[in-house]
């Protein structure tokens, strides 16, 4: 297993099965661990296929098990990230951290993604 992120919020490790494993810690890490698990499994639920899709929800241990996205972006132009995150909000969720950080680009099939969801919103009027 590979940790990708450690820091004060979240522990995130990549396995080699391909399978992203994230725990939450720190402040409000119940709610960022039950929202971040209600938006994935709403935009599953909504076809959105540039995100990961939750395999797993351990609120006791507050550990999602999700796809993998593919690998962190290095380099995005400023209208490019607006446009997948503007892209996202098609799909009824506002990401609230629309960061180059939050991107990674699936190889497979050439495509931006966009990862971490714990302080993302839905917005209203979405069915």
């Amino acid at each position: 297993m590979l940790t990708v992120k450690d820091t004060l919020r979240a522990t995130v490790n990549l396995t080699f099965d391909g399978r992203v494993i994230k725990v939450f810690h720190g402040p409000s890490a119940p709610e960022r661990f039950a929202n971040e698990v209600r938006l994935l499994r709403l935009l599953e639920a909504r076809g959105c296929g540039f995100v990961p899709r939750l395999l797993e929800a351990d609120a006791a241990k507050l550990r999602i098990v999700t796809t993998n996205c593919g690998a962190r972006v290095e380099h995005l132009d400023a209208a490019r990230t607006r446009e997948l995150f503007a892209e996202l909000e098609q799909f009824g969720v506002r990401h609230d951290d629309p960061e180059m950080r939050n991107v990674t680009y699936r190889q497979t099939d050439g495509r931006f993604c966009v990862i971490d969801f714990e302080l993302a919103t839905a917005l209203p009027g979405f069915k």
